[in-house]
């Protein structure tokens, strides 16, 4: 399944599944079938496998018998964030290319980290497909992008074994790490990364059956058409499940908490010269099998 969150008409976000440019509304349809499912998809997520299957089921009915408020097109509606994660943990230097670049432009280590590097965005830092990320020109003029993989895990993981990680996975999803390079503080980097628009990310969530292998997908950033970034998932140093088996050996991940899995090279600190993100462009990232998230950067002094 294809999960969004969406709005009609300025009205209530509902939950939706997208099938081709058609977006169904999952509320009305189990409605119609006299059932229920929850009313949002951090609420589906946290019900596990058997509101899961509910809605598969109901999507899989006869569409014709469906009346006319189960289906809308899909630019009749406007999107949102698919859901507010509890936690967002960051990846960094996950891409062996990205670590030297990184390397160079940021004075991070030059060898390869031998444990995932992770930190944390806080869920005020999420923002949707189509919103602006902002821009204080008070706060930084290193503005920067990277283009990751979203995991959205599905159900309570705690010293969970890389054989068993992907069981703990609901889907996929994308986030942009949007970065600002000269916030970052001793080392750290919550407030480079946490600020308000700083984790877009959708534009969908798709469900962990419907991505044959979520370590073979090609990624891509654009800034105004332009591209930055170009990868594969493959590449990453740690992959999906010994991320997972890293993370809860200390950290309990909880349904709806999403691992952002780290960015490949091109980001706009190691250029040469440096490009950095300005009011008035408009970033696009795209992870086969999901989609492109794309956002408006506008001026927030």
């Amino acid at each position: 399944m294809r999960l969004i969150t969406y709005s009609l008409d300025d009205g209530p976000a509902r939950l939706g599944a997208q099938i081709d440019e058609s977006v169904i509304n999952l509320s009305a349809l189990a409605a119609f079938h006299d059932e229920e499912l929850p009313q949002d998809l951090l609420s589906l997520v946290r019900a596990g496998d058997s509101a899961n299957e509910t809605a598969r089921r109901l999507l899989a009915t006869d569409p014709v018998a469906w009346p006319a408020d189960v289906r809308h097109r899909l630019d009749e509606v406007a999107l949102s964030a698919p859901l507010r994660p509890g936690k967002i943990i960051g990846v960094g230097l996950n891409y062996v290319e990205h670590v030297e670049e990184s390397s160079r432009s940021l004075d991070t280590d030059t060898e390869l980290p031998t444990r995932p590097v992770l930190f944390s965005k806080p869920s005020t830092a999420v923002t949707g497909p189509g919103r602006p990320i902002l821009h204080n020109a008070d706060l930084t003029d290193q503005l920067d992008w990277e283009c990751e993989l979203a995991v959205v895990i599905g159900r309570t993981a705690f010293r969970v074994s890389e054989d068993d990680a992907f069981s703990y996975v609901f889907g996929y999803s994308i986030v942009n790490d949007i970065s600002a390079r000269d916030q970052r503080r001793s080392g750290q980097w919550f407030f480079s990364k946490g600020q308000d628009s700083f984790a877009p990310f959708g534009p969908a969530v798709v469900t962990a059956d419907e991505i044959a292998d979520p370590m073979a997908l090609d990624l891509e950033l654009r800034v105004n058409g332009v591209t930055k970034q170009k990868s594969n998932t493959r590449h990453m140093l740690f992959p999906i499940a010994r991320l997972i088996a890293d993370i809860t050996s200390g950290v309990t991940l909880e349904p709806g908490d999403v691992i952002a899995t780290g960015s490949p090279s091109g980001v706009g600190a190691g250029m040469v010269p440096p490009q950095f993100l300005v009011p008035g462009d408009t970033v696009e990232a795209t992870v086969e099998g999901i989609g492109t998230l794309s956002n408006p950067v506008v001026d927030a002094r």
